[in-house]
């Protein structure tokens, strides 16, 4: 059974039989496929949970691996990034506390996955083999039509993520992408918002569709409007509130 990860690389702590905590089971209502579960079902699913740490070099899964489990990102950040033909990496999406990855429709029909997840840093990921999911939805049929609502909306999402590369403008895309981190896990300061996670120009370019140099452009910009500051490293939205609205037009 494939392990889902380059042998190579080194986990900083393998605890593959612990069992989860009780901050475990309260992120666990942040997670759409496991959150409509009953409360009696999700204390059946709790002891297949098993929690792994990796440090910044190693890889969750690779593109093409077998999609054996379900993945929840319990703490840190975690990018999934997608190789194109001629090499380069497109950074698909930034995952962080409470996000279930990559990708959960993969899992369900069995394919594999579409792409390569990499730790931003040290992050803490929750396992849980497909089967004892889909074991839960046969004695379940209400949360299966739960989860087939979920994988509806997720299309939406998908289809609306189209729309808007095809037609928003970069600005616009950009301060659509921070406002959304900023809203999600944003970290309250006195001087604004601060984005938990290492957001490279690169990174941010590859999620917009555009190009490093236009987003090099675009964030000078912002920060002339008094919109964000700071690096990669610390980037603080100093006014959310201005950022939506500049993203919607």
């Amino acid at each position: 059974m494939a392990l889902e990860r380059d042998p190579l690389s080194k986990r900083l702590n393998t605890s593959s039989s612990k069992r989860p905590d009780v901050s475990t089971d309260s992120l666990l209502d942040h997670v759409p496929l496991l959150s409509i579960l009953s409360a009696q079902d999700r204390q059946r699913i709790l002891p297949e949970l098993s929690e792994t740490r990796y440090g910044k070099d190693d890889f969750i899964f690779r593109e093409g691996d077998p999609t054996e489990y379900f993945h929840i990102v319990k703490e840190g950040t975690v990018k999934c990034v997608k190789s194109t033909a001629n090499g380069r990496e497109c950074t698909l999406k930034m995952l962080m506390p409470g996000d279930l990855f990559c990708c959960d429709a993969a899992a369900f029909d069995g394919g594999c996955h579409p792409g390569t997840a990499q730790p931003m840093g040290n992050v803490s990921i929750l396992r849980m083999h497909r089967k004892a999911y889909f074991d839960m939805l046969k004695r379940n049929p209400d949360a299966a039509m739960e989860v087939i609502k979920y994988l509806g909306n997720r299309l939406n999402e998908a289809q609306e993520k189209t729309k808007i590369l095809a037609l928003d403008r970069a600005d616009q895309r950009l301060a659509a992408l921070l406002a959304d981190f900023g809203a999600r896990n944003g970290i309250k300061e006195t001087q604004g918002i601060r984005l938990p996670m290492r957001l490279t120009r690169q990174d941010m370019a590859n999620m917009i569709g555009a190009t490093t140099e236009t987003v090099i452009r675009i964030m000078s910009r912002f920060k002339r409007a008094r919109l964000v500051s700071g690096t990669a490293n610390r980037l603080v939205i100093l006014n959310l509130q201005q950022l939506k609205a500049f993203a919607s037009g």
